[in-house]
């Protein structure tokens, strides 16, 4: 490896600059060049916004430019840094993945310097960026099979002090869903590690599909309704309007909401998301495609709760995740 990971410009630099990250190349590719804004009008809070984790989630990119272009007539105090896309390759393929080595750059954090490139990228973020913010937002979307509303989700955090700060501002972005997520598949993520650092660290998701105008427009009211219950901005934040309403809830969801295909075929979603379904209603059907003469399968609510995610049409494998239920949180 020729050099370690580096940025092209001062990040204390007072007011607007702009510059790269420099991810050091090894066997498997050359260098890459990550844009990075920053905006440092002194004390304050210090803010890290990232997108572009995953290559087929835009929405993130997206938004965090258009903060770029919101921010510095807007910012009245303390620093934020805003990379919009972390993961270059995999945006350039739309691939959840990085292609050059098929890792998630969700599970390898904190990285390792002498890695792959999935590995460089989180280690020059993890030793560069990280420990010049106090709060993370990590901006993603559901991905491109889910229906899933606009979210900002935190994992249960076993410091009950940070578990309550980093709640609290997953509820400032005041979007439809607040989401405190019971996930087996935490490892090597990048909200962990932040974690492990006393950095209070949320996950925008918003939603799945297709991007569309009208979506983009709650993701970014969004984001500035946090930017604004930090401080870093002045204003009065509003609830975005989704499905005809401004309202915003927050659930809490378990392993055993995970609802998991019996079998092999197309999932078709009977139901919508933060519908309230009851015990033993229809989830969706599964369609098996090697028999005309096998009986579709219907999938069920275990327990009365709220639809949070449900997979939008597609041929699933057996045990692969097609919904998952939620309810409302009690603290």
């Amino acid at each position: 490896m020729s050099e370690a990971p580096h940025l092209t410009f001062d990040l204390n630099t007072s007011g607007v600059s702009t510059g790269h990250l420099v991810v050091p190349k090894g066997a498997d590719c050359e260098a890459l060049s990550l844009p990075v804004f920053s905006l440092n009008k002194g004390e304050g809070p210090r803010l890290l916004i990232t997108g572009g984790c995953h290559g087929n989630e835009l929405e993130g990119p997206i938004v965090a430019r258009r903060l770029v272009d919101w921010l510095p007539e807007a910012q009245t105090c303390g620093k934020v840094i805003i990379v919009p896309v972390l993961n270059p390759p995999a945006v350039q393929a739309w691939s959840r993945n990085t292609p050059l080595d098929e890792l998630n750059l969700n599970r390898v954090f904190p990285g390792r310097a002498d890695g792959s490139v999935t590995e460089r990228i989180a280690d020059a973020v993890s030793r560069l960026l990280l420990p010049m913010a106090d709060t993370v937002f990590d901006l993603h979307s559901f991905g491109p099979t889910w229906d899933f509303p606009p979210a900002s989700v935190t994992h249960p955090i076993a410091d009950a002090d940070l578990m309550a700060k980093t709640l609290q501002m997953a509820e400032a972005f005041k979007l439809p869903v607040t989401l405190l997520w019971e996930h087996d598949d935490t490892h090597g993520m990048f909200d962990t590690w932040a974690h492990s650092q006393g950095k209070v660290f949320v996950c925008a998701e918003f939603g799945g599909g297709t991007v569309d105008s009208e979506a983009l427009a709650i993701y970014e009211a969004g984001v500035r309704n946090a930017i604004i219950a930090l401080g870093l901005v002045e204003g009065k934040a509003e609830y975005p309007v989704f499905c005809q309403q401004k309202s915003s809830q927050t659930l809490e969801t378990l392993l055993s909401d995970e609802l998991k295909s019996p079998a092999r075929g197309i999932f078709e979603p009977r139901c919508s998301v933060l519908e309230e379904v009851k015990q033993g209603n229809i989830i969706g059907i599964l369609h098996s495609m090697e028999s005309l003469s096998a009986e579709s399968i219907d999938i069920c609510a275990p327990t009365t709760s709220i639809v949070c995610a449900v997979k939008s049409g597609i041929h699933v494998d057996v045990n692969e995740a097609v919904a998952i239920l939620s309810r409302p949180l009690k603290l």
